[in-house]
């Protein structure tokens, strides 16, 4: 059975976003402030449960349609690149 990760996409107090990752079997949080810090803590998380990782999105609701759309085309890609690599 999956493990099930929450990503929550929030406002940065300054002009910008991030996301927040977060472990619900141990309770681990990720501060990830682009999308290269989440792949890369998406990564080094699962791969703690052989990346078997079922994530759930969340955006706290002061999230600007901006930063939504920007946070989306960014998911888009990292799916994109993660299908390719899956495969080969």
């Amino acid at each position: 059975m999956a493990v099930k990760f929450v990503s929550t996409i929030k406002e940065n107090g300054l002009g910008g976003w991030y996301i927040e990752l977060v472990d619900t079997l141990e309770n681990r949080v990720a501060t990830c402030k682009d999308m290269q810090q989440f792949e890369d803590a998406i990564e080094q998380m699962g791969d703690d449960y052989g990346g078997d990782i079922e994530v759930e999105w969340k955006k706290d609701d002061n999230v600007t349609i901006a930063h939504f759309e920007e946070v989306k085309i960014e998911i888009g890609k990292y799916q994109q690149r993660f299908d390719k690599e899956a495969m080969k």
